[in-house]
């Protein structure tokens, strides 16, 4: 069976390997745009984005445009065998712009324009803003939608901020009339806005929350949160919309950055490759824990993957450091490689830097660059950014392969909004990213490759579901799970589950509401646990899932009856000690578990999940057992299968193989019995499928 997808450009129909290149910068410096490619050439890069904050460049007055300067850069790179991803300029306004027209600036929370500066600083919903964006993307599409280095477009930059100001109001009330069929008794029901007499008896009472307003009201808050993101998506829509028609073939990108306020799964069906930004700070913990670190990106590489469940691109990372983390820390040997092969591991097709070349001023000045202010290649950093371009070069074969997934994660956008608003048990953080990391890092750990979804899409790919803290989930989605639970499915749900649904209003009738038939419980209380507490969660003998061990919990535990279900271990100490916390309902031909309360020990997880693996027949990447900090991630064409193991622990590790017949992809060897990794090191291996 053929598991391989086309690449993203049949252009370049290879790992992609560059960098955001900005020759507008260096206009006055013609020797340095020279030596940028002959820099490139030696690097391995085969691809570059230009243009994302061109704007000023490309039209220095209203109505006036320069584009000679790009002419000259693309040509160039057509005559090299270099590509490009070209950007539309949206992320940063010339300042001509704002000065004329000053409705394109935002307004704040607390309702004060903005002056001219930084980026994204620009109202979407400004009718001015997006003529300005249209026209320029435009003459932009008009002139190199066909031209024979440009392999895509790079959609602005890192999308993200609200506005507030009369504009946005104004469609922030439309949005709601149509959400609510321009009813207010309904959208003051789904909102509870009879609580403190907040109840609108006009659609101009309507405003966006604020920190001198209303900020109390969850059900509004939520339909905010909602809207900006859906405003952002419409306008990256109305980018796409005018340079599509120039050459419809063109892939579309834009490049995501772990910013909370848009809803990136929705933004990722209007394009057609999904791109992000990783900037993980290697060596930056007080205990040096680059494994959490390390389970925490492979998390949102496998999340970006699963957006549109084909490969994906690293759009940004550093080849070094960074300039804006709270410490800026360099990369140790060997970790530029593991890193970046890391991206591929779980799934990425390319591995490009932010940036080129260090600009000689303002804010990104010491930003990690390929290229350093002494401009040449003889660095550290240039001979780690070759080396990984050499091994690229290698990996043509695993473009376009996919990931066989049989596990799922829910990790909804609506629900980290919620969760976040809701205002109890531990307001000193509920954690709940953190907590969906908890339960991925011992997948992680075991090999389990791992797809992030919302409760929203078809669980019937998949022979286990997990679902930490689904604190908002609606009847319907409930109802889904319950019939994926009972035609075989394999779900596992936890404490503060089940809880509101999609207005935010709570469920009536017992928590986890509508989990509450699929998990065999009823959640009677949830408890918040100062961080001095400490309860724990004691297995009982002959459990189903031959678990042993008294495990430390902390910060969460919940009291729960039973319901159909049966305990498979029960709380440690306190007035509820023999009380269920881990437990298993047996629906229809599936299972469902419920953890009851959040276990501080890292290695429970991996040994629940390595059993829970076992009983619904899940196949892990190698059959063996990896050691603390090593993964093991797989690709596969159907035909034969691209297994990256990796070692993020920070000591040399040995790896027993599973028996099976394994190729070095680099080096051509046999691998044998016994895989030896060094610190910082990774194997990228070819087998059968």
């Amino acid at each position: 069976m053929n598991m391989k997808l086309s690449p993203v450009s049949s252009k370049l129909p290879v790992m992609l390997h560059g960098a955001d290149y900005n020759p507008e910068q260096w206009l006055k410096y013609p020797e340095v745009l020279r030596e940028d490619i002959r820099l490139m050439k030696l690097a391995n890069c085969n691809v570059m984005s230009v243009g994302i904050f061109s704007w000023v460049s490309l039209e220095p007055e209203e109505g006036v445009f320069t584009f000679d300067w790009l002419d000259s850069v693309l040509d160039t790179f057509a005559e090299n065998g270099i590509y490009a991803f070209l950007a539309t300029p949206s992320g940063a306004r010339p300042a001509w712009m704002s000065e004329k027209y000053p409705e394109v600036l935002r307004v704040e929370r607390n309702r004060v324009r903005n002056l001219h500066g930084v980026r994204h600083n620009h109202c979407y919903t400004s009718p001015v803003y997006r003529e300005k964006t249209a026209l320029l993307n435009g003459k932009l599409a008009e002139r190199y939608a066909n031209h024979p280095a440009v392999i895509g477009w790079h959609i602005s930059n890192e999308y993200g901020g609200e506005c507030h100001c009369d504009l946005c109001q104004a469609s922030f009330r439309d949005w709601l009339k149509v959400k609510y069929n321009n009813s207010l008794d309904e959208m003051n029901h789904a909102w509870w806005a009879t609580f403190w007499s907040h109840t609108y008896t006009s659609w101009n009472q309507v405003e966006s929350p604020a920190p001198h307003g209303e900020t109390q009201v969850h059900g509004l808050n939520l339909d905010w949160r909602r809207f900006v993101s859906e405003s952002t998506i419409d306008f990256c829509q109305h980018e796409i919309d005018s340079v599509r028609e120039y050459n419809p073939g063109l892939p579309v990108t834009t490049n995501m950055h772990n910013i909370d306020g848009v809803d990136y799964r929705k933004l990722a069906k209007i394009l057609d490759v999904v791109s992000w930004d990783a900037y993980p700070d290697w060596g930056y913990t007080e205990d040096n824990d680059d494994a959490r670190l390390a389970a925490w990106t492979a998390m949102h590489h496998d999340m970006y993957r699963t957006f549109k469940h084909k490969p994906f691109l690293l759009m940004e990372s550093t080849p070094s450091l960074t300039n804006w983390q709270s410490v800026s820390k360099l990369k140790r040997p060997g970790m530029h490689k593991l890193s970046s092969l890391q991206a591929v591991a779980h799934g990425s097709d390319s591995v490009q830097y932010f940036q080129w070349r260090k600009s000689r001023g303002s804010s990104e000045k010491f930003h990690g660059a390929v290229i350093d202010h002494s401009g040449h290649a003889e660095t550290r950093v240039f001979r780690d950014v070759a080396e990984v371009g050499r091994t690229l070069a290698e990996l043509q074969d695993v473009v376009g392969t996919t990931t066989p997934v049989q596990t799922a994660i829910i990790y909804d956008w609506d629900n980290r909004w919620a969760i976040k608003d809701a205002q109890g048990i531990r307001n000193s953080g509920l954690k709940y990213e953190e907590t969906v990391l908890q339960h991925y890092q011992a997948l992680w750990e075991l090999g389990i490759p791992v797809d992030i979804i919302g409760s929203e899409e078809d669980f019937s790919a998949y022979k286990l579901v997990i679902a930490p803290m689904l604190y908002l989930i609606s009847e319907d989605n409930g109802k889904r799970i319950e019939k994926y639970v009972e035609q075989g499915g394999t779900f596992l749900g936890t404490y503060w589950s089940g809880v509101v649904g999609e207005t935010d209003l709570c469920h009536l009738g017992g928590f986890p509401g509508p989990l509450r038939r699929t998990l065999g419980i009823w959640a009677e209380e949830t408890e918040g646990l100062h961080n001095r507490d400490l309860n724990g969660l004691v297995m009982n003998s002959g459990n189903a899932l031959g678990l042993e061990g008294d495990y430390d919990a902390h910060e969460i535990a919940e009291l729960i009856h039973l319901e159909g279900a049966e305990a498979l271990g029960t709380y440690r100490t306190d007035f509820y000690a023999g009380q269920p916390a881990l437990t298993l309902n047996r629906l229809g031909d599936g299972r469902a578990y419920h953890l009851a309360t959040r276990v501080k020990d890292a290695g429970f997880y991996v040994e629940l999940y390595a059993a829970i693996a076992k009983k619904a027949g899940i196949v892990r990447t190698l059959d063996t057992e990896l050691p603390a900090g090593v993964t093991a991630q797989w690709r596969t064409d159907g035909v034969n299968d691209y297994v990256f193991v990796q070692n993020f622990s920070g000591v040399e590790q040995s790896v027993e193989m599973d028996g099976r017949a394994y190729t070095e992809l680099e080096s051509g060897k046999a691998v044998p019995a016994v895989l030896t990794l060094p610190v910082h090191g990774l194997a990228i291996l070819k087998r059968a499928h």
